[in-house]
């Protein structure tokens, strides 16, 4: 059940936050522009590429890489060169997590490493093997670490994790929104300026104001009403989120947020593009979880019977409402199995910028559900 009270008291929001996710969501932005002082104190801004890698692969832990790895690879473009190397072992443990490179990998590639931890071996043994290999090598994670001599020692690129005081007080959730930022602002200003994508100093310095701006907006002392995160989160508390996104860069905030929701709130959600979001999701909305599919749910007991679990669509759109959408066909899908539909579009500004306003609202969202969910 959620406690709906709770969103509206900024004390008892501040007490149940154990791991520091509504801190880590609210100071964003500062932990961006802290993230791109690193990098540029790094060095970042003095390399002279000879051009571009013909591969930029990614390694690293939980969700705070993946989700780096789809984000950088879709800013990257068609045909992006951006490719995770995922993890084996027999549990998320950063002692029995295992990285190996392609066999394909060498000297015209560059390995990218993103972790909050910094403390896996296998890790330190990838960097070793990549300095074998001829890879370039760059990573971001928290300073003195066994990563940061084993980066310093094959003279690759280390930049220390953007970390905040409350870090260190409770295990870091790999979808929290401080480790996410601090971990991806440092790849955005580097692949910037291998010329991999765009995002330039004053790029990451407006993406930093738009989750200031957002942070005022969904800010714990803003009440439900007028506050489109916890809005979200109360219209998800009974709901299966079917999140469907439109346009290019809206596909990895989508991602993101089911990702957290099931991370954070212990919520499933599932997440697809439009518009092949309306054929594969066409049934779902059509069977027992449809609004309308229990009948017999008017006369539940409302105080000791929980209500069903029926869908509920997010759209989340990156574009404006005019030109080629699939937005109205989306809504009618919705609306003609009485399922009710959330929608986030983000204000006028660049791709970096709109993107990270839609990844803030719902990370507000999820953490506002984790919390008042008691999660």
């Amino acid at each position: 059940m959620l406690d709906e009270s709770l969103l509206d008291s900024p004390e008892g929001l501040t007490e149940a936050d154990h791991r520091g996710l509504l801190r880590g969501a609210a100071e964003a932005g500062a932990r961006v522009r802290t993230a791109a002082r690193h990098a540029a104190e790094a060095g970042v801004g003095d390399l002279k590429p000879d051009g571009r890698p013909r591969a930029v692969l990614i390694a690293g832990p939980g969700a705070a890489a993946t989700h780096t790895a789809d984000l950088l690879g879709t800013l990257a473009g068609p045909g992006s060169p951006v490719i995770r190397v995922a993890p084996t072992g027999v549990a998320p443990a950063a002692g029995a997590l295992r990285w190996e490179l392609p066999g394909w990998a060498g000297s015209v590639d560059l390995l990218l490493i993103a972790t909050p931890d910094g403390t896996e071996p296998s890790l330190s043994l990838l960097v070793e093997q990549a300095y074998r290999r001829g890879c370039s090598v760059a990573a971001v994670a928290p300073a003195r670490t066994p990563l940061a001599e084993a980066v310093s020692g094959v003279h690759g690129m280390f930049v220390p994790m953007a970390t905040a005081p409350y870090d260190q007080e409770e295990p870091l959730a790999a979808s929290s929104p401080g480790v996410f930022w601090a971990l991806l602002t440092p790849l955005l200003a580097l692949l910037d300026r291998i010329g991999l994508l765009g995002a330039a100093p004053d790029a990451l310095e407006k993406v930093a104001d738009r989750l200031d701006h957002i942070a005022e907006r969904c800010g714990p002392a803003i009440a439900t009403d007028s506050n489109p995160a916890k809005t979200l989160a109360v219209e998800l508390a009974d709901a299966l989120p079917v999140v469907w996104t439109e346009g290019a860069s809206a596909g990895p905030a989508g991602r993101r947020f089911a990702a957290a929701l099931a991370e954070l709130a212990g919520r499933p959600a599932v997440v697809a593009e439009l518009p092949e979001a309306l054929a594969a999701h066409s049934a779902l909305l059509a069977g027992p979880l449809a609004a309308s599919a229990d009948p017999e749910d008017f006369f539940r007991d409302r105080v000791t019977e929980p209500p069903a679990l029926h869908a509920r669509v997010v759209l989340l759109r990156d574009r404006p409402i005019g030109g080629l959408t699939a937005a109205p066909a989306a809504r009618d899908l919705a609306l003609s199995h009485d399922t009710p539909i959330s929608e986030l579009e983000p204000e006028e500004g660049g791709e970096l910028e709109t993107l990270a306003e839609l990844i803030a609202v719902t990370d507000f969202a999820a953490v506002y559900l984790a919390l008042a969910s008691g999660a």
